[in-house]
């Protein structure tokens, strides 16, 4: 690459951040000229292209620019002592640009689209403890009930007997009805793929990642059966430009409820009743373990397993893991204000103040 461009490249770094900083004061801007337009096209070309790939390109990618990256430094360390560090420096922050502006391009401006409160018409308000306590008595209910419905194991826990290729090859179905409501939610995606190193993903805690470069929605396959439909919605609501984590869970919890299946009925509502009950905890503790003796003992054990087996993959690198996320979701702006018991719960509250949970 000449010098000039890469030069060009590390120029168009902080143009993109102011140009990207202006842009969060115009979300309906970004909504009609991005998201749903040129931002729509080019993640639907992405899928195209991955589509006929089995494997996750992504997960390749992720790995060779890191090495990439590690080279680059490498090449640097060495350049100390023969010359040529300035050359070198040049080339490792047009690398770093370079990503950067194609992942702003390519996804990264739909952190500043419209809110999904706005495009699902529901009204984000304070709400009280009482009725924070009503939607997690309704979701418990209907996570009582659906949870009879589903297959087990020997052992009693909800289980996935077709396994994972299963999941993704039924998750569309949610969509496809959801789409008729939020048109937002519709387009041509692959399917969602399977992340070959899953098991030392969790470690990290991570259940899913979604690649801009590549437009694919990756799945970690490792996690509990009950959760591996909502993880695959969630997944696949970033794929049509969602960014925001707690919306791409609100969008996985409307999506598993229109899904026909039940299994995905079930995996939406649990989604739904942990963030609720989280922050019913939160709020008021002696609240919240009231309402844990409503749970049915299916959906007991449930949650039980899910505890084991994350307490295996608990550490340090689970702990900076989290560091680092935390770190990446606030730079994209994704904070609530104090009255908020989260962006997923505050949409799930004001469903349920519509009467239509």
């Amino acid at each position: 690459m000449k010098k000039q461009i890469k030069l060009i490249l590390i120029a168009l770094t902080p143009i993109i951040l102011i140009l990207n900083n202006i842009l969060k004061q115009y979300p309906r801007l970004v909504e009609k000229y991005y998201s749903n337009s040129l931002n729509r096209w080019t993640r639907q070309i992405q899928n195209f292209i991955a589509s006929p790939f089995p494997f996750s390109i992504a997960e390749i990618l992720y790995f060779s620019l890191i090495i990439g990256l590690l080279i680059f430094i490498v090449i640097l360390c060495t350049k100390i002592k023969s010359g040529g560090v300035l050359n070198q420096l040049i080339n490792i922050l047009s690398y770093l640009s370079l990503l950067y502006v194609l992942f702003i391009f390519l996804w990264g401006f739909n952190y500043n689209r419209l809110s999904f409160d706005k495009i699902a018409d529901l009204r984000i308000e304070k709400s009280t403890k009482d009725q924070l306590k009503g939607l997690c008595q309704e979701l418990i209910i209907r996570a009582n009930d659906i949870r009879e419905k589903v297959d087990l194991s020997p052992k009693g826990i909800m289980v996935e007997p077709l396994g994972y290729k299963d999941v993704f090859n039924r998750a569309q179905k949610g969509y496809e009805k959801s789409k008729l409501i939020f048109p937002q939610l519709g387009g041509r995606y692959s399917k969602p793929k399977p992340i070959f190193l899953s098991q030392a993903l969790c470690y990290t805690g991570i259940t899913g990642m979604y690649m801009p470069y590549t437009g694919e929605a990756n799945v970690n396959i490792r996690v509990q059966d009950f959760m591996l439909p909502c993880t695959t919605a969630h997944e696949m609501a970033h794929q049509r430009g969602f960014a925001r984590e707690d919306e791409a869970n609100y969008i996985a919890y409307i999506t598993c409820s229109l899904n026909p299946d039940a299994d995905f009925q079930y995996s939406g509502v649990m989604l739904a009743l942990i963030h609720s009950m989280n922050a019913l905890a939160d709020k008021d503790i002696n609240t919240y373990i009231e309402l844990r003796k409503q749970y049915s003992e299916g959906v007991k054990k449930d949650l039980e397993a899910d505890n084991d087996f994350w307490k295996k993959y608990n550490g340090k690198i689970k702990k900076l893991s989290g560091e680092v996320n935390n770190s990446y979701l606030k730079s994209n702006g994704q904070g609530d204000g104090t009255e908020s018991y989260g962006r997923m719960v505050d949409l799930l509250l004001a469903q349920y103040k519509k009467g239509s949970l």
